[in-house]
C-alpha cells in the first residue's frame, strides 16, 4: 500500500502563469490523473488560453468564490461547492472576471494524466 499526504500550501506556485497555480500531481506521486490548485484574482484566467483537450477529461471543483467558464455556447457560473466537468473535445476557458468581488480558488482534476494534450481554440 502507498499513501501520501500533501499540504498544497507547501507546493511552490508555478512561475509565469496568469494566476497562482500549485501543481499537486508530482507531490502526490500520481500517475493516472493530474491535480492542480488554482487561485485567480479578479481579472485572471486559469488556463494559458481558451483551449480544448484531445484525451483528457477535466473537472473543476470550486473551493471558494465563483468560477466562470466560457464555452462556445454559453458562459457558466460555477459557485462555491460546485463541480464543472468538461469532456475531451469540448473547448473552454475558466476565469475570474475583472468585476468579481474576490478571488476564486479551484481544484482542477484531469484524467488521464497526459502532457501536450491541450490545443488552443479560436472561438
Amino acid at each position: 500500500m502507498s499513501y501520501r499526504l500533501v499540504d498544497s500550501n507547501a507546493v511552490d506556485p508555478t512561475p509565469d502563469r496568469p494566476c497562482e497555480l500549485r501543481r499537486l500531481t508530482d507531490a502526490a506521486e500520481l500517475q493516472q490523473m493530474a491535480i492542480n490548485r488554482f487561485r485567480a484574482d479578479p481579472g485572471e484566467q486559469i488556463p494559458l488560453a481558451y483551449h480544448v483537450h484531445d484525451e483528457q477529461e477535466e473537472a473543476f471543483f470550486v473551493l471558494s468564490g465563483t468560477l466562470f467558464v466560457e464555452t462556445p455556447e454559453e458562459t457558466f457560473e460555477v459557485e462555491e461547492g460546485c463541480l464543472f466537468a468538461v469532456s475531451p473535445g469540448d473547448p473552454q476557458r475558466a476565469y475570474n472576471p475583472e468585476d468579481a468581488e474576490s478571488a476564486v480558488e479551484v481544484l482542477a482534476i484531469g484524467a488521464p494524466n497526459v502532457s501536450g494534450d491541450a490545443t488552443a481554440y479560436e472561438p
